[in-house]
């Protein structure tokens, strides 16, 4: 008679094991409810005032865009809209969108200054997200995101004055980038705009994405980013089949309005959905120890505008409350009945509000 002896499980092997279950059970907990889910999300959905029912996201009018390679070898896309009506002087705007989004983030923002004609706009896809590459290895770093976004400068607009604007994790990304560069502001950089976002304490917010969250649940979630790398495209395969759950996440904690736009809460879930288990995760340290507070002094000597909406259940309104109090001049414009995606749930406030700020700076250079 003979037996196979069983070879002993490896660490490796236990881990994968573990997150594969765990994410069975997640995946068959969720699955419980889709058709009550569907059902439901098929009734949000069919909203006849839609205002946004015909709007075509993701498609935006460039005149340059291009693979920018990164030392590491991480291919970033970004798109550069030149001026109609150039006027002397005038800044080039970039925007730097955040965590689970893309450039999209701001396609208000940038239909509106395009549609103006007179502001250089640069807009591009953080590392891992939209259109730019992953890292093949290590974990994303703001440090890393600070540098990216000197490179976007270096490549796109090496001389004239610039407004950087972030949101969320672009405000952090604003916020290291100042820390590594803080000569450059007052003498390139003349404005900055901080929208729905933090200096710190970031741990304490619900800054993971609801995409992930509402398609594997919390403590699958806490295993994977620990060990990323054996289930990944097995969270991958999950958040797919449960995407009814993400979408009404997504409206939950990402829209302050009582009924937001089903269209625009399709594509922000969309833009969550492109950024994979394994971005999502190795992102997930840095922003949970972000902390630049000290940051924010390379700010306090050029003009500052921070946005957010008043409902913002990722990144409350405390921050920014925090971030104005340590930059006294700044103006501060909050925003009613809006979540955390203020610039696309409530567009003309934050475009009325931005194209404020921007004039506000031609009457200082003209003084």
């Amino acid at each position: 008679m003979s037996y196979r002896v069983p070879r002993p499980r490896t660490a490796v092997g236990r881990v994968a094991g573990i997150v594969g279950a765990a994410v069975g059970v997640a995946a068959a907990g969720l699955a419980a409810g889709v058709a009550t889910e569907r059902t439901l999300v098929r009734r949000l959905k069919a909203d006849p005032a839609d205002r946004y029912a015909h709007e075509t996201f993701d498609k935006q009018r460039y005149d340059e865009a291009f693979r920018l390679e990164l030392p590491d070898g991480t291919d970033i896309h970004v798109e550069v809209v030149e001026p109609t009506r150039p006027v002397p002087g005038r800044p080039t705007v970039v925007l730097v969108h955040g965590f689970c989004l893309d450039m999209g983030t701001f396609h208000f923002q940038r239909q509106m200054l395009a549609a103006r004609g007179d502001y250089r706009i640069v807009a591009y896809d953080q590392p891992g997200h939209g259109r730019s590459g992953r890292l093949e290895t290590g974990e994303y770093d703001l440090a890393v995101l600070g540098r990216t976004l000197r490179q976007v400068i270096d490549r796109t607009a090496p001389e004239g004055p610039l407004v950087l604007v972030g949101h969320s994790m672009g405000g952090m990304t604003i916020m290291a980038f100042a820390e590594l560069f803080p000569e450059l502001f007052g003498d390139r950089v003349v404005g900055t705009v901080l929208m729905a976002t933090s200096g710190g304490l970031v741990a304490e917010t619900k800054l993971v994405a609801p995409a992930l969250l509402g398609r594997v649940g919390g403590p699958v979630l806490y295993m994977v980013s620990n060990a990323t790398r054996y289930g990944g495209p097995v969270i991958d395969r999950a958040r797919k089949s449960t995407s009814n759950v993400a979408w009404l996440l997504t409206r939950k904690y990402g829209f302050g309005t009582r009924k937001p736009s089903p269209s625009l809460v399709s594509y922000v879930e969309t833009m969550n959905s492109r950024t994979s288990a394994d971005t999502v995760t190795r992102y997930l340290r840095t922003l949970a120890t972000h902390s630049r507070f000290p940051a924010l002094a390379a700010l306090a000597a050029t003009p500052v505008l921070v946005v957010v909406g008043d409902k913002d259940m990722i990144t409350p309104v405390t921050h920014s409350e925090e971030i104005v109090r340590r930059l006294p001049h700044a103006e501060f414009v909050k925003i009613e009945d809006s979540g955390h995606v203020v610039m696309l749930e409530h567009a003309d406030e934050v475009n009325a509000a931005l194209a404020r700020f921007l004039e506000s700076l031609q009457i200082v250079e003209e003084r």
